[in-house]
Parts: C-alpha cells; structure tokens; sequence
C-alpha cells in the first residue's frame, strides 16, 4: 500500500475556496466555472472528471438549490451556495442539498444571515475535519494491518482490501447520519410551513 499520508495529501482536502478568493463583482457562468475548477482541479479522480460544468449549474439553478441568479450573474452568495452544493453533492442527493440549503436561502433573501460568516464557520469545522480525518485513517490502516497479521500475516493485498470496505463502512456510517439529518430539516420546515 502506498504511503497512508502521501495518498490523503494527493486528495487535496485542504484546498477549498476562501472568502477572500472570491472577487466581489458578481460572475458570468463561465467565470464561475472557471473558478472552480482552478481551486479544485487537485480533487478530481481523473482527468476527466468535471468539477462543474453549465449543465450542473443550470440544475441546481431549476432545482432551487440557490436563490434566483439577477442578469446572468452570480453573486458572492452564490458562489458560497455553489460551494457548499460541490461540498453535500458527493453524499447527498440534490432533494436532500434543496432541503438542507433552503432554509440558507430564505435567509439570505430575507437578508437575515451572515451567509459570510457561516461560510467560514463551515470552512473552519472543514480544517478541522480534515485533521480528525488524517488521525482516524491513520487508525483504521493500523486496525486493518492488526487484524491481517491475526488472520494471514503479512498479505498487503488483502490488508489494502480490508482498509478499503473499513472506509467505506465508516463513510456508509457518516452519509447515513448526514441524511437523516438532512429529513429532520425536511420534516421540520414543513412543520413550520403548515403551521404559518
């Protein structure tokens, strides 16, 4: 197996979009995307895979995922929307994101969120996670290895391979959590919304 560190260095976890990389005039489409893939061309699997394309952006823009776009141009709000879309995507599906988000959103257009601020709160708990998340792998690879050497000493393949369905199994664990708490913020905005 590889290097442990030098394969989560590779994944590019670190790298995120940052306030103060975002400009402040508001973007075309392309510009968005351009952006984007910039600051996360680290992050794709192959080189084929896209980080955001105008189809995408159009989707989550008909899904409602963000508040309506004004003259073709997207603002710093939604570039931190978009941000935090590319984030859940990879665990979520976009009914359960348009749920997640649209409470964001209301805010936002009711002007009653720093959406600044809990942009970088999340980037923070992000930092922190990825921490967490060099500790705990480091844990599970040393698991694996443990419970191989009781089983067949010393088979890397089947080491590689026990680390590979512990971390699926850890990640299964964590998208499950992230989705039910994704209904509770479903279930409890309609209950808001039935009783206004």
């Amino acid at each position: 197996m590889e290097d442990l560190e030098k394969l989560i260095e590779s994944l590019g976890f670190k790298k995120q979009i940052h306030l103060e990389e975002m400009p402040s005039i508001d973007l075309y489409m392309d510009q968005v995307i351009q952006l984007f893939d910039q600051a996360f061309s680290q992050t794709r699997r192959n080189v084929d895979e896209k980080i955001l394309t105008k189809t995408m952006i159009n989707n989550y823009a008909k899904g409602n995922l963000f508040f309506p776009v004004k003259k073709k141009k997207y603002t710093r709000e939604h570039l931190i929307l978009i941000s935090l879309i590319y984030q859940l995507k990879g665990s979520l599906s976009i009914t359960d994101i348009k749920g997640v988000l649209s409470g964001i959103n209301d805010r936002v257009t009711k002007s009653d969120l720093d959406l600044e601020a809990f942009y970088s709160a999340f980037l923070a708990l992000s930092a922190e996670n990825e921490r967490n998340f060099r500790e705990e792998a480091r844990k599970r690879k040393d698991a694996a290895e443990k419970e191989i050497k009781l089983m067949e000493d010393g088979d890397k393949e089947l080491e590689t391979i026990l680390l590979v369905a512990s971390l699926v199994n850890m990640s299964n664990m964590y998208r499950r959590l992230a989705e039910k708490l994704a209904d509770q913020l479903q279930e409890d905005g309609l209950d808001l919304r039935s009783k206004n």
